[in-house]
């Protein structure tokens, strides 16, 4: 770590003491997960609180964090389950069920190294998709009467398959680019028990409808997917999330 982290992360959990403090990082060596670098270095403030669903984790990284010996008391400590549970995961969410803050000190206080024995490839991608999906029912789909998906591809497909039953029934279109999906015009519910099976529309995204639900993953397309995103004049933790 740097010499000023400890100074720099503790003026700002002094003034938020129901928070998880982070940073900026420099990854060793530099060039190990660049697009996963980027998103955890130059997030906004907002973005802090509404990107906390996407397959990246914590908005603020683990090596980072600061918080107040009592704040993480409240929380309720890290699950000790051994390898493969995703604790900083767990811990996160819980910090913000319980209406913890997010913040990050915009400096690089910490050198992060990459290594492949690292415990984090110990995790199941599975493991961590069923935490997130039931994180995500949990804070944003209670509260929503009905939804688009936008991907109609397999992500979009496996998060409608992945919601309860009646989150399912909430979702009106998968939305799209792909002109071979758009002219299909459905997706079936093949696996479905319910007879006939629930077909969904697929249509493009100008057509479809507020709010949604990004299973499209960010910084891959040079800009187009961000452009197209930005046509719409959609306010983030609103009108849409994303979980990609």
């Amino acid at each position: 770590m740097m010499p000023q982290r400890v100074r720099l992360q503790h003026q700002v959990a002094i003034q938020h003491p129901n928070s998880i403090v982070g940073c900026q990082v420099r990854r060793e060596p530099l060039d190990s997960t660049e697009r996963y670098t980027r998103w955890i270095n130059n997030l906004t403030q907002e973005q802090l609180l509404t990107q906390v669903f996407t397959s990246h984790g914590p908005t603020v990284i683990m090596p980072t964090w600061f918080c107040s010996r009592e704040w993480f008391f409240h929380v309720g400590k890290f699950d000790e389950g051994g390898k493969g549970v995703p604790e900083d995961l767990l811990f996160f969410y819980e910090h913000i069920q319980k209406g913890g803050e997010v913040f990050r000190v915009n400096r690089c206080l910490l050198l992060y190294r990459y290594h492949p024995q690292a415990a984090t490839h110990s995790v199941l991608e599975g493991t961590i998709w069923n935490h997130r999906v039931r994180f995500l029912e949990d804070r944003v789909l209670s509260s929503w009467t009905s939804f688009t998906i936008w991907n109609a591809g397999k992500q979009g497909k496996k998060l409608y398959r992945s919601l309860s039953p009646a989150n399912r029934k909430k979702v009106i279109a998968f939305c799209d680019v792909d002109e071979k999906k758009i002219t299909k015009g459905f997706y079936t519910y093949e696996e479905s028990e319910e007879r006939p099976k629930p077909k969904v529309p697929v249509c493009h995204f100008r057509d479809a409808a507020p709010p949604f639900i990004i299973c499209v993953k960010l910084d891959l397309t040079g800009g187009v997917f961000e452009a197209n995103l930005d046509m719409l004049n959609l306010k983030e933790g609103m009108d849409y999330y994303h979980f990609n």
